[in-house]
């Protein structure tokens, strides 16, 4: 079926369930970043992959919203669909709850899939639609009827993650949990969150492409810990590991009355943006609800001794694979078919190489020329380009190891590149040096730094519509909470052990996008009378590209960072590559 034919039948059962507007998600009920291909509900329905977006149906009308990573790719994909392009945070652009509320009449109803709508988002619809007197109807689940070859959710064993990788054993970690718990008084903590929940029980699994999560819930107290989870999934050794650390085992779809027998009177604790508004329904009226950010996201923010020494390893094999892979693409630009579908599977082939690696840690963005204009731009899913000899080649990558979790982007020449492009190169790298340079005082979050990374793009008239850095899990979500580097406010102080990444941008529709990319690591610098200040540490190694560069552009104080940056690079890295590729390393690290 065509997305026409798609949407003709969901206004049919639209309108046999009494429905006048029906919200869709690509969410699932852990309200992941990333889901499995069974929740790609939205991508099935309106024709647009990004991983952000909603769309909402009405009997002759459709809209997507989505923000500006995608402004580009969701006017492609959706051409010819019938459904609206509607530019999330534009001026004048209403919200689709605001745009519902405007469209529908008094009396009519508000269809949507409460297992997969967070409870503060469902909280926030309820409001505006009763100011509208609409009705809601929170159980409509209508794509099961309409999506008939629908995916089926995996049943992938889950495996354990050993203590010499996490540092911390279940117990250690229920332990500290429930710290937290005792101190806000609480009976029960409720975790959907998938990356969450595999941090603190030490399991991994492969239920969601590129992120080694398990389909599962956790119900703690004070004196029990529940695993909501498929049991197929449970081998001999992660049960025989999960009860050493006192962990009960429960069947997945018993959360809901599980929940919904808790003894009234009980203070829970849960995430309202984690927590699918179906759950939340169900805990007990008497039961007092308390709403905040995940204790577990908190504590596996910040990375413990272990988790340091270990990702600070894994960093350096990502780096000999990148290195391997910007060698062969140097070698062979001009000479031999590459294509950017090619250059992603032979990135891969290189990281396959290296120990403890697993998986890529989300789908590589492989875009030569304009097409990197577009943030997340996916080869796989449009008309892949040959790379020639000449203009910029983006490529934003990363890996999934036992000890790691890596995300890096690299813009390379391929061969002479215009002005502009040089130019813009060179604006973004003053970006980037300018938050890995900065020292900050301790309390200070990513919305307070974020300007740091824009002001050289500002004093030129240019800015990138999106953050300029995120929380990178362990082995785990290649996006974690709870902080970021970004002009949304965000009141996670950046704490000593925390990772984020630092990737500024500048991106010229039709023409080029680039990105340079480091992850780094909050560290603690000197304490004076002033407070306790603090840094960052790059721990990411792969050179930037020296030939991108319009060295008049760069400050002695840039240029001198560049060259300390590039002489820890090959220093590191070298080692561990043959001649040939050492050699390269060399001239890719030269002085500048």
């Amino acid at each position: 079926m065509d997305v026409k034919e798609k949407i003709q039948k969901l206004r049919a059962l639209m309108s046999e369930n009494g429905i006048d507007a029906y919200i869709i998600s690509n969410s699932d009920p852990h309200l992941s970043e990333y889901v499995a291909e069974h929740w790609k509900v939205r991508s099935w329905v309106s024709g647009f992959s990004g991983s952000a977006g909603t769309v909402v149906i009405t009997k002759d009308d459709g809209g997507l919203w989505t923000d500006g990573r995608y402004y580009i790719q969701a006017e492609r994909q959706l051409a010819g669909s019938g459904i609206r392009l509607f530019k999330a945070a534009e001026p004048n652009v209403p919200t689709y709850t605001e745009w519902i509320g405007n469209t529908l009449e008094k009396g009519q109803c508000v269809g949507f899939d409460g297992w997969v709508f967070n409870t503060s988002m469902a909280k926030e619809m309820e409001t505006i639609f009763n100011n509208k007197e609409l009705k809601i109807n929170k159980e409509a689940n209508l794509l099961d009827n309409v999506w008939q070859d629908r995916p089926a959710l995996s049943t992938e064993p889950a495996f354990n993650h050993d203590v010499k990788f996490a540092g911390k054993s279940t117990l250690e970690k229920l332990t500290e949990v429930r710290e937290e718990m005792k101190k806000k008084r609480l009976d029960y903590y409720i975790i959907s969150s998938l990356d969450d929940i595999a941090w603190l029980f030490n399991i991994r699994g492969r239920d969601v492409t590129n992120n080694p999560v398990v389909i599962s819930y956790a119900l703690i107290s004070m004196e029990e810990a529940y695993l909501f989870i498929d049991e197929r999934k449970v081998t001999e050794e992660v049960r025989a590991t999960l009860s050493n650390n006192q962990v009960q085992i429960k069947p997945y779809d018993d959360i809901l009355a599980e929940v919904g027998n808790l003894e009234n009177n009980k203070r829970i604790l849960l995430d309202p943006s984690r927590i699918n508004v179906r759950i939340y329904d169900v805990i007990p009226a008497g039961c007092v609800k308390l709403e905040g950010t995940d204790i577990t996201t908190n504590l596996k923010a910040v990375k413990n001794e272990i988790e340091i020494k270990n990702l600070k390893n894994s960093q350096v094999r990502d780096g000999v694979a990148m290195v391997k892979f910007l060698h062969w693409l140097d070698t062979n630009i001009g000479k031999t078919p590459i294509t950017e579908i090619s250059a992603t599977e032979k990135l891969e082939s290189f990281r396959r190489e290296q120990e403890y690696f697993v998986e890529p840690s989300f789908a590589t963005i492989a875009a030569y020329k304009g097409n990197a204009a577009m943030m997340h731009y996916n080869a796989y899913e449009n008309e892949e380009c040959v790379l020639k000899p000449e203009g910029l080649f983006l490529l934003d990558s990363g890996g999934q190891y036992f000890d790691g979790t890596t995300d890096i982007t690299r813009t390379m020449a391929l061969g002479p590149i215009t002005k502009q492009e040089k130019e813009d190169f060179t604006l973004v790298l003053k970006s980037h040096i300018a938050l890995c340079k900065i020292k900050f005082l301790y309390g200070a979050t990513g919305s307070n730094l974020d300007i740091i990374a824009r002001q050289p793009l500002w004093e030129r008239g240019l800015d990138y519509k999106c953050g300029t850095g995120h929380g990178l899990g362990y082995f785990l979500n290649v996006h974690e909470g709870p902080h970021r580097l970004s002009q949304v406010p965000n009141t996670a102080r950046l704490e000593k052990g925390m990772l984020i990444t630092n990737e500024p941008g500048i991106y010229r529709e039709g023409k080029h996008g680039i990105r340079t990319e480091n992850t780094l690591l909050v560290v603690e610098d000197e304490k004076t009378e002033f407070g306790q200040f603090m840094k960052f540490e790059v721990v990411s190694l792969c050179p930037i590209d020296l030939n991108a560069i319009d060295k008049n552009l760069l400050t002695e104080g840039e240029i001198s960072w560049l060259n300390e940056y590039h002489k820890e690079v090959y220093k590191t890295l070298s080692p561990y590559l043959n001649t040939e590729e050492k050699t390269w390393l060399e001239g890719a690290t030269r002085t500048l």
